[in-house]
Protein backbone atom coordinates (compact mmCIF):
# COMPACT_ATOMS: atom_id res chain seq x y z
CA UNK A 1 0.00 0.00 0.00
CA UNK A 2 2.52 2.72 1.01
CA UNK A 3 4.88 3.35 -2.03
CA UNK A 4 5.51 7.68 -2.31
CA UNK A 5 8.04 8.83 -0.60
CA UNK A 6 8.30 12.80 -0.92
CA UNK A 7 12.06 13.82 -1.30
CA UNK A 8 11.07 17.44 -0.29
CA UNK A 9 8.68 19.19 1.71
CA UNK A 10 8.38 22.58 3.84
CA UNK A 11 5.59 21.77 6.38
CA UNK A 12 7.22 23.90 8.67
CA UNK A 13 5.74 26.25 6.36
CA UNK A 14 3.40 28.53 7.45
CA UNK A 15 0.70 27.59 4.38
CA UNK A 16 -0.09 25.02 7.15
CA UNK A 17 -0.68 26.58 10.08
CA UNK A 18 -4.11 26.08 10.44
CA UNK A 19 -4.16 22.61 9.88
CA UNK A 20 -0.87 20.69 9.66
CA UNK A 21 -1.58 18.33 12.85
CA UNK A 22 -4.87 16.76 10.69
CA UNK A 23 -2.88 16.68 7.39
CA UNK A 24 0.40 14.88 7.83
CA UNK A 25 -1.64 11.85 9.52
CA UNK A 26 -4.11 11.27 7.31
CA UNK A 27 -1.28 12.17 4.02
CA UNK A 28 0.26 9.18 5.97
CA UNK A 29 -3.17 7.12 5.60
CA UNK A 30 -2.99 7.42 2.38
CA UNK A 31 0.19 5.76 0.63
CA UNK A 32 2.83 8.33 1.96
CA UNK A 33 5.14 6.35 3.25
CA UNK A 34 7.85 8.97 4.59
CA UNK A 35 8.64 12.24 4.03
CA UNK A 36 12.08 14.46 4.37
CA UNK A 37 11.03 17.93 6.03
CA UNK A 38 14.16 20.54 4.76
CA UNK A 39 14.70 23.64 6.26
CA UNK A 40 15.63 27.07 4.84
CA UNK A 41 16.07 29.40 7.50
CA UNK A 42 17.61 28.32 10.66
CA UNK A 43 13.72 28.68 12.80
CA UNK A 44 12.93 26.48 9.62
CA UNK A 45 15.21 24.20 10.51
CA UNK A 46 14.52 23.76 13.96
CA UNK A 47 10.79 23.29 12.81
CA UNK A 48 12.03 20.83 10.81
CA UNK A 49 13.33 18.65 13.93
CA UNK A 50 10.66 19.11 15.70
CA UNK A 51 8.19 17.75 13.37
CA UNK A 52 10.50 14.54 12.40
CA UNK A 53 10.40 14.01 16.19
CA UNK A 54 6.78 14.50 16.23
CA UNK A 55 5.40 12.18 13.78
CA UNK A 56 8.04 8.97 12.73
CA UNK A 57 6.97 8.91 9.08
CA UNK A 58 9.13 12.56 8.81
CA UNK A 59 12.78 12.92 8.78
CA UNK A 60 14.18 16.30 8.52
CA UNK A 61 17.46 18.00 6.41
CA UNK A 62 18.70 21.24 7.98
CA UNK A 63 20.79 23.71 6.06
CA UNK A 64 20.30 27.45 4.95
CA UNK A 65 18.77 28.46 1.59
CA UNK A 66 21.05 30.71 -0.56
CA UNK A 67 18.57 33.34 -0.16
CA UNK A 68 19.05 33.78 3.63
CA UNK A 69 23.00 33.25 3.36
CA UNK A 70 22.94 37.45 4.12
CA UNK A 71 20.73 36.96 7.03
CA UNK A 72 22.61 34.46 9.21
CA UNK A 73 24.31 34.86 12.40
CA UNK A 74 28.23 33.81 12.47
CA UNK A 75 27.83 31.25 14.91
CA UNK A 76 25.25 29.53 12.23
CA UNK A 77 27.74 26.41 11.21
CA UNK A 78 27.72 25.51 14.93
CA UNK A 79 24.12 25.76 15.18
CA UNK A 80 23.19 23.40 12.19
CA UNK A 81 26.31 21.33 13.49
CA UNK A 82 24.31 20.42 16.66
CA UNK A 83 21.28 19.73 14.89
CA UNK A 84 23.00 16.85 12.66
CA UNK A 85 23.60 14.87 15.92
CA UNK A 86 19.47 14.26 15.72
CA UNK A 87 18.64 10.98 15.20
CA UNK A 88 15.95 12.13 12.98
CA UNK A 89 18.27 14.67 10.75
CA UNK A 90 19.48 12.54 7.26
CA UNK A 91 20.90 15.46 5.15
CA UNK A 92 22.40 19.15 4.94
CA UNK A 93 19.61 20.85 2.88
CA UNK A 94 18.18 22.96 1.41
CA UNK A 95 21.71 24.57 0.39
CA UNK A 96 22.63 26.31 -3.00
CA UNK A 97 22.54 29.01 -5.14
CA UNK A 98 19.85 31.36 -6.65
CA UNK A 99 20.57 34.02 -8.57
CA UNK A 100 16.97 34.64 -9.67
CA UNK A 101 16.57 37.96 -7.13
CA UNK A 102 18.44 40.54 -7.51
CA UNK A 103 17.91 41.98 -3.90
CA UNK A 104 19.11 38.80 -2.60
CA UNK A 105 22.02 37.69 -1.06
CA UNK A 106 25.26 38.52 -2.70
CA UNK A 107 26.74 36.12 -5.38
CA UNK A 108 30.43 35.27 -3.33
CA UNK A 109 28.19 35.64 0.13
CA UNK A 110 25.80 32.90 -1.34
CA UNK A 111 29.00 30.66 -2.38
CA UNK A 112 30.71 30.98 0.87
CA UNK A 113 27.51 29.71 2.58
CA UNK A 114 27.16 26.72 0.23
CA UNK A 115 30.84 25.41 0.28
CA UNK A 116 30.90 25.97 4.44
CA UNK A 117 27.87 23.75 4.35
CA UNK A 118 29.29 21.23 1.83
CA UNK A 119 31.79 20.98 3.94
CA UNK A 120 30.18 20.16 6.89
CA UNK A 121 27.86 17.56 5.19
CA UNK A 122 30.77 15.91 3.82
CA UNK A 123 32.64 16.04 7.54
CA UNK A 124 29.31 13.77 9.13
CA UNK A 125 29.29 11.85 6.03
CA UNK A 126 25.31 12.82 5.04
CA UNK A 127 24.02 13.72 2.03
CA UNK A 128 23.06 17.13 0.48
CA UNK A 129 19.94 18.47 -0.79
CA UNK A 130 20.62 21.48 -3.56
CA UNK A 131 18.64 24.54 -4.71
CA UNK A 132 19.92 25.68 -8.03
CA UNK A 133 17.67 28.08 -9.70
CA UNK A 134 19.24 30.21 -12.52
CA UNK A 135 22.80 29.47 -11.36
CA UNK A 136 24.17 26.59 -13.31
CA UNK A 137 27.31 27.10 -14.32
CA UNK A 138 28.52 27.72 -10.76
CA UNK A 139 26.22 25.52 -9.21
CA UNK A 140 27.97 22.61 -11.29
CA UNK A 141 30.96 23.93 -10.53
CA UNK A 142 31.06 23.83 -7.04
CA UNK A 143 29.38 19.96 -7.31
CA UNK A 144 32.47 19.32 -9.21
CA UNK A 145 34.94 20.27 -6.86
CA UNK A 146 33.81 18.97 -3.82
CA UNK A 147 31.11 15.90 -5.35
CA UNK A 148 29.12 15.42 -2.49
CA UNK A 149 26.25 12.60 -1.96
CA UNK A 150 23.13 14.02 -2.37
CA UNK A 151 19.96 15.55 -4.79
CA UNK A 152 19.83 18.28 -6.97
CA UNK A 153 16.08 19.15 -6.29
CA UNK A 154 13.51 20.73 -8.36
CA UNK A 155 15.89 20.40 -10.98
CA UNK A 156 15.86 22.99 -13.52
CA UNK A 157 18.31 21.86 -16.16
CA UNK A 158 19.22 20.62 -19.29
CA UNK A 159 19.15 16.90 -19.77
CA UNK A 160 22.84 17.34 -20.42
CA UNK A 161 22.81 18.70 -17.35
CA UNK A 162 21.57 16.15 -15.65
CA UNK A 163 23.35 13.54 -17.09
CA UNK A 164 26.84 15.08 -15.75
CA UNK A 165 24.66 15.65 -11.92
CA UNK A 166 24.10 11.79 -12.88
CA UNK A 167 27.61 11.14 -13.46
CA UNK A 168 28.99 13.00 -10.34
CA UNK A 169 27.05 9.85 -8.50
CA UNK A 170 23.81 12.62 -7.36
CA UNK A 171 20.30 11.90 -7.58
CA UNK A 172 17.66 14.19 -10.12
CA UNK A 173 14.75 15.69 -7.56
CA UNK A 174 11.52 15.99 -9.64
CA UNK A 175 8.04 17.30 -9.14
CA UNK A 176 5.06 19.55 -9.97
CA UNK A 177 7.23 21.50 -12.80
CA UNK A 178 7.33 18.21 -14.76
CA UNK A 179 3.50 18.38 -15.71
CA UNK A 180 3.53 22.09 -16.58
CA UNK A 181 2.34 22.58 -20.17
CA UNK A 182 5.84 24.57 -21.41
CA UNK A 183 7.65 22.34 -19.44
CA UNK A 184 9.91 20.90 -22.23
CA UNK A 185 13.14 21.03 -20.47
CA UNK A 186 11.69 18.64 -17.24
CA UNK A 187 10.10 16.70 -19.70
CA UNK A 188 13.68 15.63 -21.72
CA UNK A 189 15.59 15.07 -17.85
CA UNK A 190 12.15 12.69 -16.99
CA UNK A 191 12.52 10.58 -20.26
CA UNK A 192 16.41 10.41 -20.41
CA UNK A 193 17.42 9.76 -17.10
CA UNK A 194 18.30 6.50 -15.58
CA UNK A 195 15.29 5.78 -13.05
CA UNK A 196 17.84 4.49 -10.19
CA UNK A 197 18.76 8.31 -10.04
CA UNK A 198 15.34 9.74 -9.62
CA UNK A 199 13.41 10.95 -6.19
CA UNK A 200 10.12 12.57 -6.61
CA UNK A 201 9.30 15.51 -4.81
CA UNK A 202 7.06 18.17 -4.38
CA UNK A 203 8.51 21.22 -2.40
CA UNK A 204 5.37 21.69 -0.70
CA UNK A 205 3.40 24.14 -0.15
CA UNK A 206 4.93 25.18 -3.68
CA UNK A 207 4.40 24.09 -7.03
CA UNK A 208 1.69 21.75 -6.95
CA UNK A 209 0.79 20.01 -10.09
CA UNK A 210 -1.34 20.08 -13.07
CA UNK A 211 -4.36 19.87 -12.35
CA UNK A 212 -3.68 21.77 -8.96
CA UNK A 213 -1.35 24.61 -10.56
CA UNK A 214 -1.51 27.86 -8.61
CA UNK A 215 -2.53 25.70 -5.48
CA UNK A 216 -1.22 24.87 -1.81
CA UNK A 217 0.79 21.59 -2.66
CA UNK A 218 0.90 18.49 -0.54
CA UNK A 219 2.43 15.18 -0.91
CA UNK A 220 -0.37 13.27 -1.99
CA UNK A 221 0.21 15.28 -5.34
CA UNK A 222 3.05 13.52 -5.93
CA UNK A 223 0.33 11.23 -7.62
CA UNK A 224 0.25 12.97 -10.25
CA UNK A 225 4.12 13.71 -10.75
CA UNK A 226 4.24 9.47 -10.97
CA UNK A 227 1.42 9.44 -13.68
CA UNK A 228 3.63 12.52 -15.83
CA UNK A 229 7.05 10.66 -15.72
CA UNK A 230 5.54 7.05 -16.45
CA UNK A 231 3.75 8.34 -19.15
CA UNK A 232 7.07 10.13 -20.99
CA UNK A 233 9.19 7.03 -19.99
CA UNK A 234 6.32 4.69 -21.99
CA UNK A 235 6.30 6.99 -24.34
CA UNK A 236 10.37 6.95 -24.58
CA UNK A 237 11.05 3.60 -24.40
CA UNK A 238 8.05 1.79 -26.36
CA UNK A 239 7.31 -0.31 -23.38
CA UNK A 240 4.52 0.69 -20.49
CA UNK A 241 6.46 2.26 -16.91
CA UNK A 242 3.25 2.39 -14.56
CA UNK A 243 3.00 4.96 -11.70
CA UNK A 244 3.74 2.27 -9.40
CA UNK A 245 7.01 1.11 -10.80
CA UNK A 246 7.98 4.55 -11.00
CA UNK A 247 6.90 5.22 -7.12
CA UNK A 248 8.42 2.36 -6.27
CA UNK A 249 11.90 2.61 -7.82
CA UNK A 250 12.17 6.63 -6.31
CA UNK A 251 11.22 5.01 -2.38
CA UNK A 252 14.35 2.33 -3.10
CA UNK A 253 16.56 5.80 -3.92
CA UNK A 254 15.47 7.67 -1.14
CA UNK A 255 15.65 5.67 1.56
CA UNK A 256 19.11 4.83 0.05
CA UNK A 257 20.38 7.73 -0.26
CA UNK A 258 19.02 9.44 3.12
CA UNK A 259 20.04 6.21 4.76
CA UNK A 260 16.26 5.04 6.05
CA UNK A 261 16.19 1.45 4.90
CA UNK A 262 15.01 -0.36 7.60
CA UNK A 263 15.49 2.49 9.86
CA UNK A 264 11.84 3.21 10.54
CA UNK A 265 8.55 1.30 10.18
CA UNK A 266 5.94 3.18 8.17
Amino acid sequence: MYTIFDSHAHYDDDAFDTDRESLLPRLHENGICHIVNVGASLQGCRDSVALARQYPFLSAAVGVHPLHAHEIPADYLAELEGMLGDPEVVAVGEIGLDYHYKDSAPRDVQKEVFEAQLELAARHNLPVIIHDREAHGDTMEILRKYRPQGVVHCFSGSAEMAREVVSLGMYIGLGGVVTFKNARAAVEVAASIPLSSLLLETDAPYLAPEPHRGKRCDSSMIAYVADRIAQIRTDAAGVRITPEDICQTARQNAERLFGLTGRKKD
